[in-house]
């Protein structure tokens, strides 16, 4: 696969298209131009990945740089969202996959390995790899997405009904913990996909992609609870999901949108409040907040997945 040197890599035909929606997306976020504000300019809502990146996960810590992963090898490119300029951050190699990712305070990166059946950690400074983890056999699992919760990492797996818990700092050991209560593994499907915190800071929020549910999950017994949804029917293909307080945004990629939701006290229902949509979202696979923002990467799933096909990632408002 040849990627562009990030110093040469051009905007997309459809960045140079959208720039009118960029604009108007930038004013609605209060960011002004320069010469209407008498600010420094407003930052990027749109900035390239290198050609043949295929794009899944990404997340955004304190610092205004973004982490997305690549699925081709597994690399992490590193884009600094004041000037939407990037570079790869960590090299992938051949066999390997980077799909959801968080960053931690500890200055990781926690990386799925999608298919391979692994988690990863990388220095978000340096690229350095740090840990590999086997946590499942490499067939019949996808180790999908990632939440960072007290001392552990969490992940799921789309294809087997359990979330693997990986330890952070020194010592301890992965923990598989099965999904029981109203979860039910669908087959041959995608299932537990993206994963949250509740607000309550005791369990987790898995979204099911098929047939497109909601549930509140225990990390202590494993235990599921469908959140009853209100004013949706679904949120099928459900992906990346982030949580600011009780508001819920979840990125449904092949439907190009993402709908918001506002959770009650106990995360046991969730009442859709708006959907936002784009014309630059080109199926959106998971989100990540900074300030007013919230970045998508377009993963782009129903076109062609070759060395040259273009990748964006997007920021709309709050």
């Amino acid at each position: 696969m040849t990627r562009n040197h990030p110093q040469h890599i051009q905007p997309s035909r459809r960045a140079v298209l959208g720039g009118a929606a960029v604009a108007a997306l930038a004013a609605a976020a209060g960011t002004g131009t320069a010469q209407a504000t008498g600010h420094r300019p407003a930052w990027p809502t749109e900035f390239p990945l290198p050609d043949g990146w295929l794009p899944e996960g990404i997340t955004i810590g304190g610092a205004p740089y973004a982490y997305l992963g690549s699925r081709a090898d597994g690399a992490i490119y590193r884009t600094d969202l004041r000037t939407g300029k990037g570079a790869v951050l960590h090299e992938g190699a051949p066999g390997l996959a980077a799909i959801g990712l968080k960053l931690g305070d500890d200055g990781l990166l926690y990386v799925s390995g999608g298919g391979g059946g692994t988690a990863r950690t990388v220095d978000a400074r340096t690229g350095e790899l740090r840990t590999t983890y086997e946590l499942t056999a490499p067939t019949g699992h996808f180790v999908n997405d990632v939440v960072l919760f007290r001392d552990r990492a969490w992940f799921t797996d789309s294809r087997d009904a359990v979330l693997y818990g990986v330890p952070r700092g020194r010592g301890g050991s992965v923990r598989a913990l099965p999904l029981t209560g109203d979860w039910e593994q669908l087959p041959g499907v995608n299932n537990a996909n993206g994963i949250v915190s509740t607000p309550d800071g005791r369990d987790v929020i898995v979204v099911k992609s098929t047939p497109g549910e909601l549930y509140r999950v225990s990390l202590r017994t494993g235990r599921a609870t469908r959140i009853a949804l209100s004013g949706a029917e679904n949120v099928v293909n459900g992906d990346g999901l982030v949580r600011v307080g009780r508001t819920l945004y979840v990125v449904q990629n092949r439907s190009n949108v993402v709908t918001v939701f506002d959770l009650d006290a106990r995360a046991a229902t969730a009442t859709l409040r708006r959907s936002i949509t784009d014309p630059r979202f080109d199926v959106p696979a998971t989100a990540a907040r900074f300030r007013d923002r919230l970045y998508l990467v377009n993963a782009r799933f129903t076109s062609p997945q070759t060395p040259e096909t273009t990748f964006t990632a997007v920021a709309v408002p709050l």
